[in-house]
């Protein structure tokens, strides 16, 4: 199972990306601030929009956490 490493939300704070500003640039969509925000893994392009603002690889926000 995937999950953050991080919270995501806060990094993009530290950045600049506060969540008004992600909405008003549309950015991210509010239905994938809300998975972030609950824990869901986003969507592939919500990772890349991510990756591209904290200027990271996926593998610095996200683990695999096996559920065996």
């Amino acid at each position: 199972m995937l999950k953050y490493k991080i919270d995501v939300l806060e990094a993009l704070k530290e950045k600049g990306y506060t969540s008004y500003r992600i909405r008003k640039d549309k950015l991210i969509g509010e239905a994938q601030l809300t998975k972030i925000r609950n824990g869901d893994i986003a969507s592939k392009e919500t990772l890349n929009t991510i990756c591209k603002l904290l200027n990271c690889q996926p593998g610095d926000i996200l683990k695999y956490v096996n559920t065996d």
